[in-house]
C-alpha cells in the first residue's frame, strides 16, 4: 500500500516570482519612455506645423497684395508653394483660380520667369537686404526696417523665415512703442502692436500701454460731448499712464483728465451738486493750482460744509443778595 506525502513547495519559486516582477517593472518603464518620447514627438510636430501655418497664412496674405498690384506671376508661385506644402489650405485654390482668369484678361506687369531655373538660387539679394535690415534695427530706425523687412519677405519668402519673424516682432513692437510714447500717434501705435503679435505675445509694459492708448482714444471720442463719460476714461488712464498724449491736441492724459474734472464739476454745481463739484474741482486743482479756479472752489466748498451758527450766550438774571441789609426808612 503507497504511503502519500505532502508536496513541498519549490525553493525556487520565490526567485521566479522576484525575476517576473523585475521584467514587470522593466517593461512599465519601457511603455512610459516609448510614451514620453512619443508625446515630445508629438509636441515638436506640433511646434513646427504652427511655425508652417504661419508662413503659409503670410504667403497668403502677400498673393493677396501682389494679385491687388497685379503681379499675378508672383502671387501664382506663392500660391503653388502653398498647396504643395499644405493641399487643403482654405481659400488657395479659389485664389489660384482667380490669379489664372486674371493673368488672361490682363498680364502680368512683371517679367516671366525662365524656364531652366538655376539649381542655386541667387541669394545676394536677399542678404544685402538683411544686412541693411540689421542696420537700420541698431539705429532705431523701426518703421525703415519694417518696409526693408516686407522687401525681403517679397524678393525671398523663405530666407531665414525664423530670423526674419523674430526682426519683425521687435521692429513692429519697438514702432509701436515709439508711436505711442514719443510720438502721439496713438492709432497707428496700436496697429503696429496689434501686427507685432502675429509674430510673438506682446511684453507686459507694450500690452499696458496698448490699453492705454485705447482708453485715451475712446475717453478722447465723449470730449466735449459727455464730460462724464469722458472723465471716466481719463481718469483710467491718468492713474497708470499719465503722459500718454496726442499729437494732435497736445493734451496729455494728465491735461484731459484736468479739463474734464472742471468741465464735468461745473455741470454739478449748477445742478446745486456742491459736494460732488467741490470734490472734482479739488481733483483738478491737485494737478495744477489754477489761481482762477480757486475762488469757485471755496465757494463751492462753503456751499457743501456750510459753517455752523454759533449759538449766543445765554443772559444772565441778577438775584437778589440776601445777605444785603434792608435800608430803613427815614421818618
Amino acid at each position: 500500500m503507497e504511503q502519500t506525502q505532502p508536496t513541498k513547495p519549490e525553493e525556487n519559486a520565490p526567485r521566479r516570482r522576484r525575476g517576473a516582477a523585475f521584467l514587470l517593472t522593466l517593461l512599465l518603464l519601457l511603455i512610459a519612455a516609448l510614451g514620453g518620447y512619443q508625446s515630445g514627438i508629438g509636441v515638436r510636430r506640433s511646434a513646427e506645423a504652427t511655425v508652417v501655418a504661419r508662413q503659409l497664412g503670410e504667403q497668403v496674405a502677400l498673393a493677396e497684395e501682389d494679385i491687388a498690384a497685379g503681379r499675378y506671376d508672383v502671387a501664382r508661385q506663392r500660391l503653388e508653394f502653398i498647396l504643395e506644402n499644405d493641399p487643403a489650405y482654405p481659400g488657395v485654390v479659389d485664389l489660384l483660380a482667380q490669379v489664372e482668369l486674371l493673368s488672361q484678361i490682363t498680364p502680368s506687369p512683371t517679367p516671366t520667369l525662365t524656364a531652366s531655373p538655376s539649381p542655386t538660387p541667387d541669394l545676394s539679394g536677399a542678404e544685402s537686404i538683411y544686412a541693411r535690415v540689421q542696420e537700420l534695427m541698431a539705429s532705431e530706425a523701426w518703421e525703415e526696417a519694417i518696409y526693408a523687412l516686407d522687401e525681403l519677405r517679397k524678393t525671398a519668402p523663405d530666407y531665414r523665415p525664423l530670423d526674419v519673424d523674430g526682426l519683425y516682432y521687435m521692429a513692429l513692437r519697438n514702432a509701436g512703442v515709439e508711436k505711442i510714447v514719443n510720438q502721439g500717434e496713438l492709432e497707428n501705435g496700436l496697429y503696429y502692436l496689434t501686427q507685432a503679435e502675429r509674430f510673438g505675445p506682446l511684453d507686459g509694459y507694450a500690452e499696458g500701454l496698448r490699453e492705454g492708448a485705447r482708453l485715451y482714444i475712446t475717453g478722447a471720442s465723449f470730449w466735449e460731448l459727455d464730460w462724464g463719460q469722458a472723465l471716466t476714461y481719463f481718469d483710467q488712464v491718468y492713474r497708470i499712464w499719465p503722459n500718454i498724449w496726442d499729437s494732435a491736441s497736445g493734451y496729455t492724459a494728465s491735461d484731459r483728465f484736468r479739463i474734464a474734472s472742471l468741465r464735468y464739476a461745473d455741470i454739478l454745481a449748477n445742478q446745486a451738486k456742491w459736494c460732488q463739484a467741490e470734490k472734482h474741482y479739488r481733483n483738478a486743482q491737485a494737478i495744477y493750482n489754477d489761481p482762477q479756479v480757486a475762488p469757485t472752489l471755496e465757494a463751492v466748498y462753503r456751499k457743501c460744509y456750510p459753517p455752523t451758527p454759533t449759538p449766543l450766550p445765554a443772559t444772565a438774571t441778577p438775584t437778589p443778595d440776601a445777605a444785603a441789609p434792608t435800608p430803613t426808612p427815614t421818618p
